[in-house]
């Protein structure tokens, strides 16, 4: 009777969900039916506002007409309850009162910012990313916004490339995992409530791999490649219920993804049968000219619409061109009206039409900006984020009875570096919510241990004048702290390097108190992995902080101190010079592997460089230490549809408590196409007293074993399976082998 009643309940609340659908679906249909051409097109039209631009501005003098005349469908760049309120009141005054789509990069945090999402990825923690994401999207949802343009799930192997600090690092199984769990923190349980906003996967697709590490350069692979490295993260983002995509600045293989139809037409709203839209990034429709493969803002409207690109950002060929392309009948109107479906299907969904300022209430946005709940989160996980990569003598933790420390760097005082590139000034709202290195320490030590502060030099340039001062703090204290790197906007869109070492004369001021004899920290600042092998081979600890948002100070200070103890892991290789660029964990074997950096005749290696990364993927060092030992397979021959079970013990064998995180990789030795040395295929995070033991499971399955052959089918081969269980990529600690049957 339980089952059948279960059944029961089920069935009646699939039939609402499902009348639901109908409903909207049909609202829509109704609504085409009364939209001109003009409205329509309109609907494809998204604008920036006029206050803040984050491409090349563009000023329209009769914006305001525009909207009243229902010829545009999105603002991005409106913040504020007010100043979104004020431009959706013109949209109600339109023919059809079809209401306004507001879109912002919320990309680490809306106020309360976040970790940079490189350094987030790298606390390896599923559900700490998912709250991130969730609190960013209460915090702008009440100010007015409906859509962010992240998560950008570009797999990124390059760090010359400045948008790398966005995305989730190197690896594809990791990246689809964060993709998913982000695009549900921002729309939450369902959208159309009014703390969720629509989340956008980007950049659509492989821009991560932009020759040279380029912004804006061009992609060149194979499908291989792209379909097993680079799709996965956004297959991922699809099947958790994305609403939309933005299709990327790059060409693949010479065509531009605005005017690609395999990506669009094809993959995305084909064989994954995508219901959301698509909006260009901003002005990508007009830049195929520049491409190449169209002449001018009528073809490359033309290219874009039949490719599957829905909503033009800032370029205006839809809103100049379109409705001549249709009534040329160069462009079929089922096009249009397919992107106008789906543009309108959201808006409907957000609940615009019954309500259209159901997100502009000010009492819930000056409620949600100042929940103090939300610093104490973004605490933690900035703490989760900073990745300790070398513990010389057990320098750190600091003991609380430290009693006096040099606070050294142009780092230590700033409040807005610590936000990283893409924060959100807020209009009205200064940035003494941001706890700065400086206060960090303050708060954590108060009176009981004296800090002195010089900031030694400036983060570019070549001025040693302030390196006395340092010197002489610094003597006069037991332990000195460095905080250096990179100027928070030397990361992010448009902020390629060619040449990605710590800027300015910090290293030299690095070697001068190095020489005073004292135990040196240091943490460093970035938003990319840097180059720093002076630093790395002589400082006493080096904890690398990226640039981890408005709690940053509390957050240093705890690990400093051992109130938090590091855990996290690199999720992304860092070289040790720019001539290993692109280096990653999982690359493919060679006839002639290079096995040492003593042997270079004849294989694949450097005469003058080791081939090997400073700091290798998965790499994170702990206060404490951990024992991994007893390997199980539960079979060491297994069927197709078999699953295999992979046990281990871990032991904190260590003075501190600590969290771990156990890499899972497999290697597949014989198969159709090479296999890369090694991939990630689990992990688990576990917390251990000292002392502490615990088996750890996992499954192995055949997804995890299957690739795309040469024909970009997904198979799965039958031969020999390596199981390697480590602390990083290279530090495997334990090996054993299984056969896959047919």
């Amino acid at each position: 009777m339980t089952k059948i009643y279960l059944a029961i309940i089920f069935c009646i609340l699939s039939t609402n969900i499902f009348s639901q659908n109908l409903t909207i679906e049909k609202k829509v249909n109704e609504l085409l039916k009364k939209m001109t051409l003009e409205e329509k097109i309109g609907q494809l039209n998204q604008y920036n506002d006029d206050n803040t631009a984050t491409g090349p501005p563009t000023i329209d003098n009769n914006k305001a007409d525009q909207i009243k005349k229902g010829q545009v469908g999105s603002l991005l760049n409106c913040l504020g309850v007010e100043r979104t309120r004020s431009w959706q009141e013109l949209a109600m005054q339109s023919r059809l009162k079809i209401p306004l789509l507001f879109g912002q990069d919320v990309i680490h945090g809306y106020k309360t910012t976040f970790p940079i999402p490189l350094a987030e990825s790298c606390s390896w923690d599923l559900e700490a990313m998912e709250q991130s994401a969730r609190i960013a999207a209460i915090e702008a949802s009440a100010s007015g916004i409906h859509w962010t343009f992240a998560p950008m799930v570009d797999i990124a192997r390059d760090p010359r490339w400045g948008r790398v600090m966005e995305g989730a690092g190197e690896d594809t199984y990791l990246g689809a995992l964060i993709a998913k769990v982000r695009v549900k923190g921002f729309q939450g349980n369902k959208l159309g409530e009014t703390n969720s906003i629509m989340a956008c996967a980007k950049h659509f697709a492989a821009y991560g791999a932009a020759m040279g590490g380029r912004d804006y350069n061009s992609v060149d692979m194979s499908d291989r490649m792209l379909y097993e490295t680079y799709l996965p993260p956004f297959k991922a983002a699809v099947d958790a219920g994305v609403a939309t995509l933005m299709n990327s600045f790059n060409d693949i293989n010479g065509i531009p993804a605005t005017g690609n139809k395999k990506l669009q037409r094809e993959i995305l709203k084909g064989k994954w049968n995508f219901k959301g839209f698509v909006v260009s990034d901003w002005g990508s429709i007009g830049e195929m000219i520049n491409h190449g493969t169209v002449k001018n803002e009528y073809e490359a409207a033309l290219s874009a619409i039949t490719a599957g690109s829905d909503m033009d950002m800032e370029s205006r060929c839809y809103k100049n061109n379109l409705a001549q392309l249709v009534k040329e009948k160069k462009v079929d109107i089922q096009l249009v009206d397919d992107a106008v479906k789906r543009i309108l299907t959201k808006k409907f969904e957000l609940g615009l039409f019954d309500d259209p300022f159901k997100y502009c209430s000010k009492d819930r946005e000056i409620k949600e900006l100042n929940n103090p709940e939300h610093a104490k989160i973004a605490r933690n996980i900035s703490s989760k984020s900073i990745v300790l990569l070398k513990n010389e003598n057990n320098t750190l933790p600091l003991s609380k009875n430290t009693k006096s420390i040099a606070f050294i760097g142009p780092l230590v005082k700033p409040l807005l570096q610590n936000k990283g590139f893409w924060d959100v000034e807020l209009p009205g709202v200064d940035s003494n919510f941001i706890v700065s290195q400086w206060e960090g320490l303050q708060n954590k030590v108060g009176n009981s241990c004296k800090i002195l502060y010089a900031k030694g030099c400036e983060i570019e340039g070549t001025d040693k004048s302030g390196f006395d001062e340092a010197i002489k703090i610094a003597n006069e204290s037991e332990i000195i702290i460095l905080s250096i790197g990179e100027r928070r906007d030397l990361s992010g869109e448009a902020k390629s390097r060619s040449n990605i070492v710590i800027p300015g004369v910090q290293v030299e001021l690095f070697v001068a108190l190095k020489k005073l004899g004292k135990p040196i920290v240091v943490l460093i600042n970035a938003g990319r992995p840097l180059i720093f092998n002076e630093i790395a081979d002589n400082a006493d600890a080096i904890l690398y902080t990226w640039w981890l948002g408005s709690e940053a100070g509390n957050a240093i200070a705890d690990v400093l101190f051992g109130d938090y103890n590091p855990s996290a892991k690199l999720t992304i290789t860092f070289p040790r010079s720019v001539g290993q660029i692109p280096i990653y964990y999982n690359h493919l074997n060679t006839g002639r592997p290079a096995n040492s950096d003593d042997n270079h005749i004849y294989n694949s290696s450097y005469l003058d460089l080791s081939i090997y990364p400073k700091y290798e993927f998965g790499f994170g060092k702990s206060y404490t230490t951990f024992d991994y030992s007893q390997l199980k397979l539960s079979k060491h021959k297994i069927k197709k549809q078999e699953e295999l079970e992979v046990s281990m013990w871990i032991k904190n064998t260590g003075n501190y408590d600590g969290e771990e995180i156990v890499q899972l990789y497999i290697r597949d030795k014989v198969a159709s196409v090479s296999r890369p040395v090694l991939e990630l295929k689990d992990f688990q995070k576990v917390f251990l007293k000292k002392g502490e033991s615990k088996l750890l499971k996992f499954k192995i399955d055949k997804e995890k074993l299957s690739f795309f052959n040469s024909d970009l089918k997904w198979v799965t081969e039958p031969g020999e399976f390596e199981i390697m269980m480590g602390a990083s990529s290279k530090d495997i600690r334990l090996k054993d082998n299984f056969e896959l049957m047919d």
